[in-house]
């Protein structure tokens, strides 16, 4: 379900408090990290901004995951999801080799927007328990407060990053390329996805050091070619990706 929108997009660097309002609304973001990596699942997550926490300045410092430095997207990433309605899901490696990572891609952004809640206060301990694909006691994420996790509204428009959308989205959708640098809600997705990736990737790396995972983060650097080469492919490589094929092929040969 996809409409389209004619709209003066901001080409300026960091996002338009402007922008998302002015699609239909309640409007999420989408987006996803971990479609270049060589090892390990893309992580995808969406984001809804409520009306109640668009004036809080922390809005002020999201962009795009990668212009942030680690430290500013752990403290943004504890914010926003304090304040924001949201989903974090994953496509793993196996289901990459066998849809392909554009389709992976496409399908984690689809289990994020089914995943999506938000937070309601409660004197009540927090129950162990989290209608989220990451569950509260996952080490990703960090904290342990007192607010249950309830289904968030449903959205009426959902902005997604990039130049293709998830077909099978309850709600019409509208691709903005580039739109980590143009929504915040899209931004915000950034750093969810981001943060928890490489969280994934970095606890990972301490049952395969010597592939750099919590440096590289599973994209194809040079000590993770060399790695490659020297000691093969882990359970956590994509097979279908062609350098992961030439390593398997090459340890064939031995």
């Amino acid at each position: 379900m996809s409409t389209k929108r004619s709209a003066n997009i901001s080409h300026k660097s960091d996002p338009d408090p402007d922008f998302d309002p002015g699609f239909p609304g309640p409007v999420c973001g989408l987006d996803e990290v971990g479609r270049g990596p060589l090892a390990g699942p893309v992580v995808a997550a969406c984001v809804h901004i409520p009306e109640s926490a668009q004036d809080l300045p922390f809005w002020q410092e999201v962009k795009d995951s990668k212009k942030l430095s680690p430290k500013a997207r752990d403290r943004l990433f504890d914010l926003i999801r304090a304040h924001a309605s949201y989903g974090i899901a994953e496509c793993s490696v196996a289901e990459i080799d066998r849809m392909n990572i554009l389709q992976a891609s496409l399908h984690a952004m689809t289990r994020a927007y089914a995943a999506m809640t938000t937070r309601r206060e409660s004197s009540f301990p927090r129950r162990r328990e989290s209608f989220s694909a990451m569950p509260p006691e996952d080490p990703r994420f960090h904290g342990d407060d007192n607010n249950v996790l309830i289904s968030a509204p449903r959205m009426a428009t959902a902005l997604i990053d990039g130049n293709q959308s998830p077909k099978d989205l309850p709600c019409p959708t509208q691709c903005i390329v580039k739109g980590d640098s143009k929504s915040r809600s899209i931004a915000a997705a950034s750093i969810l996805a981001k943060v928890t990736r490489d969280r994934l990737m970095i606890t990972l790396a301490k049952d395969y050091p010597a592939y750099g995972w919590e440096k590289n983060m599973g994209y194809p650097a040079p000590a993770h070619l060399e790695a490659l080469r020297l000691h093969g492919p882990t359970p956590h490589h994509r097979t279908s990706f062609a350098p992961i094929k030439h390593a398997l092929a090459d340890r064939g040969k031995r």
